[in-house]
Order: structure tokens, then sequence, then C-alpha cells
């Protein structure tokens, strides 16, 4: 089997020999019993420091891809049809498995890969992918997605969506002050639901307004939820000078939330306040933009079911 390692690649040489030797090994390049190249020969041969080889080794091992022996080297497992492959790994099988296939059947790589990508673009969406740069804020839509939906969600940056690789099997959506922006980045080849935020209205429907001279208190990781917050609850005839702003992230955010008579806070940071509290999370995604999230889901997946 030949190995390429570019050290110009942002993946570094570790991960670069642990994934080549792996699908050698998964596919069959590399023959079980074969003995590798010693961590020093390796080492020479590319120019990298054996330690790095050893560490690509000893990865492999745990994996169970390869074993070593004292006194005579490193050398690949047999991997019967039989044998479990667990994670990743069955898929790496079948992966190199088609890829050979298709090879012997005289398709280039070029070909091959023309194809898996138009018929991953014919799958229906597995996620949601929440896109926004704020990674506090990305958290929370992430919580609201996935608890209105029951979808995993992942989350990502404007600028990752420029790798295309990022949007298989995803259901884009963002915030709409995003829109433009994003609509940038996936337009004209992808669609993105944009959501609306939540209304002062809808903040504080069913809330009855604690006394006058009670303690709030707003606790959150995101700054902008702690901004609106104090922008909604004054706007709501709260007294601002009993309203306690805690911000997450610091050390300490807990203490004496429980003498609050209420704490506002959003969907990520209430799972680490303390118990007995009174809560009212505010949500940060309106619920017809919910509503619509779940109907163009819903939709996404009826779609694709009549395309295929």
């Amino acid at each position: 089997m030949r190995l390429w390692l570019s050290r110009s690649s942002q993946i570094p040489i570790r991960e670069q020999l642990i994934t080549q030797i792996t699908l050698g090994v998964v596919s069959g390049d590399l023959e079980a019993g074969e003995k590798l190249p010693s961590t020093r020969e390796l080492g020479r041969r590319f120019r990298i420091h054996s330690n790095t080889v050893s560490a690509a080794y000893r990865e492999l091992q745990r994996r169970g891809l390869l074993v070593s022996r004292r006194g005579s080297g490193v050398y690949v497992i047999e991997l019967r049809e039989e044998t479990t492959l667990v994670g990743s790994l069955k898929l790496d099988r079948m992966a190199s498995q088609f890829i050979k296939s298709a090879r012997q059947a005289g398709f280039s790589l070029k070909k091959v890969r023309s194809s898996i990508d138009r018929w991953l673009n014919l799958q229906p969406p597995d996620h949601v992918l929440v896109i926004e740069p704020d990674v506090e804020l990305r958290r929370i839509l992430i919580a609201e997605v996935e608890s209105a939906t029951a979808w995993r969600a992942r989350g990502a940056t404007i600028e990752e969506c420029r790798d295309r690789r990022i949007l298989i099997g995803a259901a884009p959506v963002a915030m709409y002050p995003r829109a433009k922006s994003v609509s940038a980045v996936l337009r004209p080849s992808r669609e993105c639901l944009f959501l609306h935020s939540t209304s002062v209205a809808s903040s504080l429907k069913g809330e009855k307004s604690p006394p006058i001279d009670a303690l709030v208190a707003v606790a959150s990781r995101w700054p902008g939820f702690l901004n609106s917050s104090r922008t909604i609850l004054v706007a709501a005839g709260l007294n601002a000078e009993a309203l306690d702003f805690r911000d997450a992230r610091a050390p300490g955010w807990r203490k004496g939330l429980r003498s609050a008579a209420l704490v506002i806070t959003d969907s990520v940071s209430a799972r680490n306040l303390p118990p007995a509290c009174r809560v009212r999370v505010f949500p940060v995604i309106s619920d017809s933009s919910l509503a619509d999230l779940r109907a163009y889901l819903t939709r996404s997946l009826s779609e694709m079911s009549t395309d295929l």
C-alpha cells in the first residue's frame, strides 16, 4: 500500500496516517498479517518524527486494527467477514468495497465522486443545521430546535458553510437578521429557512408580574439575551433597580439565585440553575417560526420521498 502525506494539509500528519492505514486495513489493501514499516523507517521516508508514527500506530492498536509483537514489529490483524466492526469502521469497509468495485468496473474516481455527490444531494435531511456565528446564541438555538422538533441539530458559522460538505444531509436554518449574509453563501444551490425571534408580548404571555420591589434575576451565557431581557422587562413595568443580571459564563453566577422571586433564563442556562428556583424560560425563536420549521422538515422528507 502506498501512503501519501501532505505537510500543507490542515489535517495533522498523525491523523493522515491513521486514516490511510485504517482504509488500507478495512479495504484489504493491507493484508492480514502484513508487517508495517518500523516507526524509524516510516519517519525517515517521510521526514517526520518517529514519535508521530508511534502515536498513530498506538491509536490503530487501540482500535483493534494493528497488533504489536515484542521484538518483531507491528502487524495488521485479520478482519474476517464475521468480524464485528464498531463506529465508523463498518462504514469505512462498506465505502472501500464500493469504491473498489466501481474502479474494477472501469469507472474513474471523478465519476465515482460525482455519482456519490448526486445521490447524497437526493437524500432527505437527517439533521437541522443552525447557521449562526455567535457561539452562545447558536447553543440556545440548537437546544430550542431539538426540543421543538425532536430532530438532531448541529451548528455552523456562516463561513463554515462555504465548505459544501457541511451541508450534506442538512436542513439549514438561521435567524432572520442573518438572511442576507447566509443567503449570499448558500444560494442558489440551497434553501434556508429563516426564523423570527419571540415578540415581547409572547415572552410575557401568561406570566404574573412579581411585586414591584421583588428581586428578579436574569441569567444567560449569551449577552444578547441579557440585553434584550432588560428591554422587555422594563417595558413590562418591572422596576429596573430590582433586576439582577447574571452572566452564566462568570464564576459564582448561581450564588443567591434561590432568593429571587423569579429567574428568567434561556433554554441552555436553565439546565444549570440551582434547584428550587422559580424559573421562566424566555425562548429566542418564536412559536410561529418553530411551527414553520416543523412543517418545513415534514415537507422536505415528503418531497424527497416523492422524488426518489
